[in-house]
């Protein structure tokens, strides 16, 4: 048995795994790499493996960077299956759509630029393309419930547990046997964390031989929850009182939902204004509520009771949803009194860096960043203080205000990455990967009982 490493080694985004097993190869996640030039030669690069000799992809969750190179998978060989819970598999085909058309936009793009300076266009296109991503949904396959074991081969046993990370996110484990030999291998796709709204806690993860796990936030605890949503009322507030707008720059999986569920608690308990006029800017995220509403099985007690009772856990006055681009360009006719929810959460595309250059460099603005940002991305400069940014090539000065509310993360943070690990006993091995060094680096002088390896990109174990 051996298990390989092709994305998310000391770094946060392109997780993928592969697992070989007798005959047959089992991948773990097929992410985007994300955060600049470098990554996007990254994603052109080969696998590391040949796709049309993988048996079975392992699907943990629906975010681009575990999910946004199956297209790209299957447009170079994969024929296998690919199994993964219900409600990830409608979030992973909204997400690898509208990656396919951010590709051809982009080389559209390219094309036209190099053209028009009178360039060879030879070698521009897109990564993948909408067939491609529609070919992929061939080969999707779910599985009917958590905590039950799935036979994929002889020998071969997958068992999904709720993450608690996004919806339809799962931790996986496969029991495996070679040559009479047995071992379980983990692997925590990308935890959540306990008492947030919405969806249930993680699931107590079983014992395992082998772990491998993303720590992302393994060097820092979150900030309550409680007062992170205070935080953000008071953000608004202050804002809309001087006559501006509150940028939310957000995943469109799972936190524009949260967001949105916040800000229906906060009209209610009058903490915020319930004239405010509130823009969910983002086709995607738009759909995704609409998947979220189709799922509450996933919802824990609370979210499921406002769910029965007929009341809309996602809906508030004064929401609009703007799908059509001229919509979107609309409000920036808005110069106050609005909340702005855009993707994307790390500004590397989609509307929110519009809304940015209508709005960074105005002081009654307030940027509200309520997610992780990766280094190298146009959100991580802006929250270390960049006094000045550039987008879509122009530069403008940073005079709004800026807002960094950790508690809304899906991500565990340290105590409660312990806690999972703590659960899966004492493993042979534990393999770090989708963090950052420093936080690799501190969580691993955490773990004891447990060999520690915090592998390279196309890096190989025996186990």
């Amino acid at each position: 048995m051996k298990i390989e490493f092709h994305g998310a080694n000391r770094n946060v985004t392109g997780s993928c795994h592969l697992v070989r097993c007798g005959d047959r190869q089992i991948l773990v996640d097929c992410g985007m790499f994300q955060g600049g030039r470098d990554m996007d030669e990254e994603n052109l690069a080969d696998f590391g493996f040949d796709p049309a000799e993988i048996d079975f992809l392992i699907l943990t969750h629906a975010h681009l960077d575990h999910c946004g190179r199956i297209p790209l998978l299957v447009k170079r060989g994969f024929r296998g299956k690919i199994v993964t819970t219900p409600a990830t598999r409608e979030l992973a085909r909204l997400v690898m759509l509208d990656s396919a058309r951010i590709h051809e936009e982009d080389a559209r793009y390219k094309l036209k630029r190099a053209r028009r300076h009178g360039n060879a266009a030879e070698g521009i296109e897109p990564l993948y393309t909408t067939l491609d991503a529609l070919n992929s949904l061939d080969y999707f396959s779910d599985i009917t419930d958590f905590e039950a074991c799935l036979d994929l081969a002889e020998g071969i046993c997958v068992t999904f547990f709720d993450a608690g990370h996004i919806l339809g996110s799962a931790c996986v484990a496969l029991d495996l046997e070679e040559n009479g030999r047995r071992k379980r291998v983990l692997f925590s796709g990308d935890l959540g964390y306990s008492d947030r709204v919405i969806l249930r806690d993680p699931a107590t993860p079983p014992k395992a031989d082998v772990v491998v796990m993303e720590t992302t936030y393994g060097n820092r605890l979150h900030k309550q929850l409680e007062p992170s949503i205070e935080e953000l009322y008071e953000a608004i507030n202050s804002t809309l009182a001087r006559g501006g707008n509150v940028l939310i720059p957000s995943f469109a999986l799972e936190r524009a939902q949260e967001i949105l569920y916040f800000l229906r608690e906060g009209i209610e308990a009058g903490k915020v204004p319930g004239h405010m006029q509130v823009f969910l800017d983002s086709p995607m995220a738009i759909s995704a509520t609409e998947i979220f509403r189709r799922h509450p099985e996933c919802y824990d007690l609370e979210a499921g009771r406002i769910f029965r009772s007929g009341t809309d856990p996602f809906d508030l006055p004064g929401l609009h949803f703007t799908r059509e681009a001229a919509e979107s360009m609309a409000i920036n006719n808005v110069r106050g009194g609005a909340v702005i929810i855009a993707g994307s959460g790390m500004c590397t595309g989609g509307r929110i860096r519009h809304h940015l250059k209508h709005n960074i460099w105005r002081e009654q603005t307030s940027i509200v960043f309520v997610g992780y940002a990766a280094r190298g991305t146009l959100a991580r400069r802006i929250v270390d203080g960049a006094e000045k940014v550039r987008i879509f090539g122009d530069e403008f000065r940073v005079k709004a205000d800026i807002y960094t509310i950790g508690g809304f993360s899906a991500h565990g943070d340290q105590q409660e990455l312990l806690r999972w690990h703590q659960a899966t006993g004492e493993p042979e091995t534990t393999f770090l990967v989708h963090g950052e060094e420093d936080a690799m680096e501190t969580f691993a002088g955490l773990l004891k009982g447990t060999r520690i390896v915090m592998p390279n990109q196309g890096e190989s174990h025996e186990f």
